[in-house]
This record gives structure tokens, C-alpha cells and sequence, in this order.
């Protein structure tokens, strides 16, 4: 196992302005099908990255498989990064009542809202930084209802010998087809799983192709609950409403996409966001899974341009 380098990498996106190139972001990529055949790639698709939060519907699956009861926004919550609007955090502490437990009982750190206007209505109101507004508390949820329908000890669910985080290690396995993860902590204190981009992408592939019966249900319930995701007007809940597929973020530049057993994957080696949508849905049109006017609508959303002044003097162009 090895980590991503920089001559690993290739050119994911370049910044222009004014007609001269101003930055350039690097990376590698993976276009991959459930058979865990690769339709494309560029960079070193077997090198091992952090998958972050697009681990989260792996996680999701195993909470269905391990007997949790979660349905529509509940199951979208428990794979979300949300942005923390209130919308988000009234409902996960409706699931956590519902189970008998309070916020203090997640065991996800304090943490601001991703969404800017979010932290800055909650600083407004005089409002600290708190573990439901960090953007896993839904997962946390998730993990603590699982451990209810199982009589499983609430306290210790983030331990990696956990009965919770067996299951969950077991189905990452089964759909990535590796066992060679390397073992870490994730952001929010739960366990993570170092792979190879290849491993990763066969996984979510897999996830998305209609085969198996729990991640089925996790895919038609964040279809039907898009805002959950992420949140309105945000990129992986534009990128579900115009085009059904799955996208998640994670952190340190790293973006899934995957619907209808194909999947890509992105890591952006410096760790920024900012080319990996615009790179995602390239991929999707050129592969067939989307069309070029959602491809093209998502762009002009969701890339922001690059001004001089009040003038739009350059752009972001997809090097792929």
C-alpha cells in the first residue's frame, strides 16, 4: 500500500484569467463499473487515499444489514454530510428521542455547520459550536439506532472491536472486494479505511447497480430526499436532483459520483473541492450516465467563475 504522489497525479482542472493560466489542480481519477472493470482513469488508480465521507453509503448499507430501522430521511441522514441548517439538525434530534437518546449521546465532536450561511445564522443567534451541526451527526444517529436494534452498548460504538463496526468493516470488504484497508480515525472519531481508488470505486459501483436489496433502499430513499444529502442549492444535492446519481464529498478533496453501477471516484492531491464537481459530471456524460445539458446545467451552478471586478475574465476547464 502507498500513498497517492505527486507523480501519481495527473492534471484534473485548470483556473485561466485573462487568458493566462493562474492555477492548476492535480490529482488522479477513476471510472469504474461494479465488475470492477475501469472505463477510465488518470493517475494511480491503485494507490491507497482516505475515502472520508464517500465511505458513508457503505456505512449506510451495513446499519440496513445489521437490522436498523431507518427509513426515508432518517436513512438519508445517516449517509449525509449535511450543512447543518436547522432542517437538518430538527430531524436528527427527532431520531435521536425517538431511540431514547439526547445529542450528548453522538459521539461525533462539536463541531461548526459546513454551510456558511448556517454557521453565521447560528453564530448570529449566539449559538456555539455543537455535535448535532457537525455534518456526520446523522451518521451517528445511524450507528446509535443500529445499536438499539441490536441491545449493543451505545458508549463504546466508535471502538473498532465494536460489534457495530465489525458489520461495518465485514461490508466494506464484501463491496469493494479488498480486505487490504489500512486502518485509521476519521474526523468525526469513527473508524476509516485507507483503500486504493480502485477498491473504493468497484465499492460504491456496486452499491449504485440495483443488486443488492439494502443498498437499493439507501439509493431510492436519498433520490427521494435530496435536500437531506447535503442541503438546497448545495453540490451533491444539485448533482442527485438533476441527475439521480449519488455524489458525496470527503474531506481533503475527495468526491464519489455513482448511479447505475458505474462510479467515479476523484482525489484532488492538494485536498481543495473546487475542481471535483465540474470533473465528476464530465465523466458521467462522456461514460453515458448522465446527459451533456445536465452535465452543462450543473457547471454553470456550481463552478464558480473567475472576476476581475464586476467582469467575468476567466474560468475553471476541466483538463480530462
Amino acid at each position: 500500500m502507498h500513498p497517492l504522489a505527486v507523480d501519481g497525479c495527473v492534471e484534473l482542472a485548470a483556473i485561466d484569467r485573462n487568458g493566462l493560466i493562474e492555477s492548476r489542480h492535480v490529482g488522479a481519477f477513476v471510472v469504474i463499473n461494479a465488475a470492477g472493470e475501469i472505463l477510465e482513469s488518470g493517475g494511480d488508480v491503485d494507490a491507497t487515499i482516505f475515502p472520508r465521507s464517500t465511505l458513508k453509503p457503505l456505512q449506510a448499507v451495513a446499519l440496513l444489514r445489521a437490522g436498523a430501522d431507518l427509513e426515508g430521511v432518517d436513512l438519508v441522514l445517516s449517509t449525509a454530510s449535511h450543512c447543518g441548517s436547522h432542517r437538518h439538525t430538527d430531524h436528527i434530534e427527532s431520531m435521536l428521542t425517538r431511540d431514547g437518546l439526547t445529542v450528548d449521546d453522538l459521539g461525533c465532536p462539536a463541531q461548526w455547520p459546513l454551510g456558511l450561511s448556517d454557521k453565521a445564522d447560528r453564530i448570529a443567534n449566539g449559538e456555539k459550536s455543537q455535535r448535532i451541526t457537525m455534518n456526520c451527526s446523522g451518521k451517528h444517529a445511524g450507528f446509535l439506532r443500529a445499536c438499539i436494534a441490536n441491545g449493543w452498548d451505545t458508549t463504546t460504538y466508535l471502538e473498532a472491536t465494536h460489534p457495530l463496526q465489525v458489520t461495518i468493516r465485514e461490508v466494506i470488504e464484501e463491496f469493494t472486494g479488498t480486505t487490504e484497508l489500512w486502518p485509521a480515525v476519521d474526523g468525526c472519531g469513527a473508524p476509516l479505511y485507507g483503500m486504493s481508488l480502485r477498491a473504493l470505486g468497484t465499492g460504491l459501483a456496486r452499491m449504485s447497480d440495483g443488486t443488492d436489496s439494502a443498498a437499493t433502499k439507501l439509493v431510492e430513499a436519498v433520490r427521494g430526499n435530496p435536500w437531506a444529502l447535503d442541503g438546497p442549492g448545495r453540490d451533491n444535492t444539485r448533482v442527485l436532483e438533476v441527475t439521480g446519481a449519488i455524489a458525496k464529498i470527503g474531506a481533503e478533496g475527495v468526491l464519489l459520483a455513482a448511479r447505475d453501477g458505474i462510479a467515479v471516484v476523484i482525489k484532488c492531491l492538494d485536498g481543495s473541492q473546487r475542481p471535483n464537481t465540474a470533473v465528476a459530471v464530465t465523466l458521467l456524460e462522456r461514460h453515458g450516465v448522465i446527459d451533456a445539458a445536465a452535465r452543462d446545467t450543473l457547471i454553470r451552478e456550481l463552478v464558480e467563475p473567475v472576476t476581475g471586478g464586476s467582469e467575468i475574465v476567466g474560468s475553471l476547464s476541466v483538463s480530462v
